[in-house]
């Protein structure tokens, strides 16, 4: 691995780098640069985008909102909000405003999570019902 050093001295990394980091094609990390999630430290000297660990742990939550159904504007939203949430403080400008929208989409997450396993409970029992009818086969009704 080839690591640079940032202005303030944060180790970088190149796309391909932080890709196999967080198990991501460059494609993906790609689009959501395209997309504002990200946006690279820099480039290097030959034009290769640079990243820190900031953005390794950016995408690990974009690839944990991702089975959550959230689309892409929404990602954007709480990441802006998640930003506005650690860029200020309590009792500062801003801070009450961003702890809410925060709160929101903790909501948002829980509730999803709950139609996940509601969803996962009907799949597991298909699938019982599924493996009792290969195991007996004449219980299947015509």
């Amino acid at each position: 691995m080839t690591y640079e050093s940032t202005s303030m001295g944060q180790t970088t990394l190149r796309i391909g780098e932080i890709a196999e980091r967080v198990g991501l094609s460059l494609r993906s990390v790609r689009f959501y640069e395209e997309e504002g999630l990200i946006t690279p430290e820099g480039r290097t000297e030959g034009g290769f985008r640079l990243y820190t660990d900031e953005h390794v742990e950016r995408l690990r939550l974009i690839m944990h909102m991702k089975p959550l159904g959230f689309s892409v504007q929404e990602m954007r939203e709480l990441l802006d909000t998640r930003d506005a949430l650690i860029a200020s403080a309590p009792g500062r400008n801003g801070y009450d405003e961003a702890y809410g929208d925060f709160s929101q989409f903790v909501e948002a997450a829980t509730k999803r999570v709950a139609e996940l396993r509601e969803t996962l409970t009907t799949a597991e029992s298909f699938a019982a019902k599924l493996r009792r009818e290969v195991a007996n086969p004449s219980s299947l009704s015509r």
